[in-house]
């Protein structure tokens, strides 16, 4: 599957931005569908997940209560709403198909397939 993340940009600080990701290729519908982020001089780590179905989730406690993801099969895209950034959310954001159908990946190693990135960038 191959992947296009967008709607990435400059907000300020307790601001709002909606990321896109619009995948390509028959098995989005069945794969989980995750966000990562990686920071400069950090290493990626996890943000978010959603089932094949959108209606099993899972977040990391850093964006639980400020952030959700969601999907639509029909439009083949998963979404990340982003809401009360902080400056701490700044990073590049990328979106990522699960490995195997039907899973809720965790850990960068569930995801096979990667988007090119989008700069989030929280002003203070």
């Amino acid at each position: 599957v191959q992947l296009q993340a967008s709607g990435g940009g400059l907000v300020q600080a307790g601001g709002s931005l909606r990321l896109s990701c619009a995948a390509s290729g028959r098995t989005f519908n069945t794969h989980d569908m995750g966000w990562f982020r990686q920071a400069p001089g950090k290493e990626r780590e996890f943000v978010a997940s959603a089932s094949w179905s959108g209606g099993s989730t899972y977040y990391a406690d850093s964006v639980k209560g400020r952030f959700t993801i969601s999907r639509d099969n029909a439009k083949n895209t998963v979404y990340l709403q982003m809401n009360s950034l902080e400056p701490e959310d700044t990073a590049v954001y990328y979106c990522a198909a699960g490995t195997l159908p039907y899973g809720l990946g965790r850990n960068g190693a569930d995801f096979g397939s990667w988007g090119q990135g989008t700069q989030v960038t929280v002003s203070s």
